[in-house]
């Protein structure tokens, strides 16, 4: 059958007088040669997305409700980094963390500290002594430290004084960052300390934050501040990154419009009569419109109510922020990030007060049977309840939200009231293995020596570093003890693979299925010494094909 495939194009290429030039050398492992063409006719350089950097935000409510989530969140976490750092994805990652207490009239400052979108890396352990794990709300207050101490036991000074300085794209002058990050297999991370360990100690951000949760907003605040100079947040996005979101709470977004703060003070449109101090439901109640009758709503949706309690309002009238806002700026980041790579997308999930089953069984907004003390706290019955008696508020405005950025239609929300959150951290972490793409080569490429069985291309790469302006030849990779490294003093070399039927004794020339079912014939895989320059691009410029029925059959 491969002889019959070889006869066939030897057969067109002969009709088509077309000379075919032996341009190849020997390498010492059995990845077929790439040979260098000193002419450019016939050749075009391509950007290619050899890219596995993604960009991770974690926005967990710290309100007094969610110690036995952070705790989930602690022992269960290795589910998600073992997907990232499988052999078969090794994703370059960073993983900043932020809270959704971004103030609130009804939350002094003094109290709740907000963190108003700065990222925070620091130990839980040396928040529990400053009493961030204590909630005051009951009497006597409640202690959470098991959320922090059951998983971590280094404080500060075993983490945050000795992470290692780095260079971002935008600061190329290494410093220790707000963010913790493992790229090409070298960690910001103290000396012996893996990711799952220190995210089990920055991960948990204590009970001590504002009730009235604005998950949305300190999402939005965090990434303006990742592009402002000045911030801490400055430099964490990658422009080829991929970014990847995922929100942790079991309470309504109350991402406050700070023009329209007066009904959380003295504005009683959207409190529970009788209420000397507002709830939740204000939450609820200004940001949410359902559909049918109480007790047993069909449906919710996101509403711009407005101070008077007239909805529709005008975005800039509206009591919270409309989700439009938050969609949009999303968009506008994955629509940057789709001029280095067309299939870009920014991956959204929510851990949220959706039923264990979400999406087999529907939320349920419904108010019947519930306790007269939940429905003045939020407006609405529970979305989910735990086995431990936990419950969480369906999050109208988080789902609409996230809908908006579902990938292959896979649902992208998932139940905070689960007792293991492995599987929900498993999943998020799969959608980012499956946009860690393979980089092929967009353009059909010649084959040089139609008499062999697979294609022979003749291709130069070139690595740019956009922050010096230099420019590096890559070479072939060798390979020495089973594993593909840079020759001599090289930092990074690079294999062509090229066979799509898996002809060849070897699997290390193989095609992804990715690049096959796309029609294209040939991919790139990049090998480093070392992480790659900050604000480093690689084009391969290869011989063009000019008949694209013999070489690329398929497209």
């Amino acid at each position: 059958m491969l002889r019959a495939s070889i006869v066939s194009r030897l057969a067109l290429l002969t009709s088509a007088a077309l000379a075919v030039p032996q341009l190849f050398a020997c390498l010492q492992h059995p990845v077929k040669p790439v040979a260098y063409d000193k002419s450019q006719e016939g050749k075009k350089g391509v950007a290619i997305a050899i890219n596995k950097d993604v960009d991770i935000l974690f926005v967990i409510d710290n309100s007094g409700s969610m110690a036995e989530e952070q705790a989930n969140l602690s022992e269960n976490f290795a589910a998600f980094i073992n997907v990232l750092e499988a052999p078969d994805v090794k994703a370059n990652y960073r993983i900043a963390i932020t809270t959704t207490d971004r103030g609130n009239p009804r939350c002094p400052k003094a109290d709740t500290t907000p963190e108003n979108g700065n990222f925070v890396l620091s130990s839980c352990v040396n928040r529990v002594a400053a009493g961030e794990f204590l909630f005051k709300g009951t009497e006597p207050p409640t202690d959470a430290a098991y959320a922090c101490e059951d998983y971590c036991t280094l404080s500060d000074e075993d983490l945050t004084a000795k992470m290692k300085p780095t260079p971002t794209d935008r600061d190329p002058t290494p410093k220790v960052r707000t963010w913790l990050q493992s790229i090409e297999g070298e960690t910001n991370l103290p000396d012996g300390v893996d990711s799952i360990t220190a995210f089990q100690c920055f991960g948990p951000q204590g009970v001590s934050g504002c009730g009235f949760e604005s998950q949305l907003e300190a999402m939005y605040t965090a990434l303006v501040k990742a592009e402002t100079s000045g911030e801490g947040n400055f430099g964490f996005l990658r422009d080829q990154a991929i970014l990847s979101i995922v929100h942790l709470t079991d309470e309504a977004d109350c991402s406050l419009n700070d023009a329209q703060k007066a009904v959380f003070i003295d504005n009683k449109v959207y409190w529970n009569p009788g209420d000397v101090i507002p709830s939740s439901a204000v939450c609820w109640r200004a940001g949410v419109e359902c559909d049918g009758e109480d007790p047993d709503f069909t449906d919710c949706r996101p509403m711009n109510w407005d101070v008077n309690g007239e909805p529709e309002a005008a975005d800039a009238a509206a009591v919270l922020w409309p989700v439009k806002r938050y969609v949009d700026q999303l968009n506008t980041i994955e629509e940057a990030k789709r001029t280095f790579d067309s299939g870009a997308e920014v991956l959204i999930a929510v851990i949220g007060g959706v039923p264990i089953n979400y999406p087999s069984t529907a939320i349920p907004y419904s108010n019947a049977g519930v306790e007269q003390d939940f429905l003045n706290d939020f407006g609405i019955g529970p979305g989910c309840k735990s086995a431990s008696g936990g419950t969480a508020v369906p999050p109208v405005r988080l789902r609409y939200f996230a809908k908006e950025f579902e990938v292959g239609g896979d649902p992208n929300l998932f139940s905070i009231c689960a007792d293991d959150y492995a599987p929900a951290l498993e999943a998020i972490a799969d959608k980012i293995r499956d946009a860690i793409k393979p980089a092929c080569m967009p353009e059909c490429i010649k084959d040089t020596d139609p008499t062999t069985p697979l294609v022979d291309p003749s291709c130069s790469l070139i690595e740019e570093n956009t922050a010096t302006g230099t420019q590096t030849a890559i070479p072939l990779c060798t390979k020495m003890g089973g594993e593909f490294v840079p020759p001599g003093d090289a930092t990074v070399c690079y294999v062509a693979l090229v066979d799509k039927e898996k002809a060849s004794a070897t699997a290390d020339d193989d095609m992804s299925q990715e690049c096959i079912d796309a029609g294209w014939n040939l991919e790139f895989k990049v090998f480093r010494k070392g992480p790659a320059p900050a604000g480093s691009t690689v084009t391969a410029t290869c011989e063009l094909s000019s008949l694209r029925e013999v070489d690329c059959p398929d497209l």
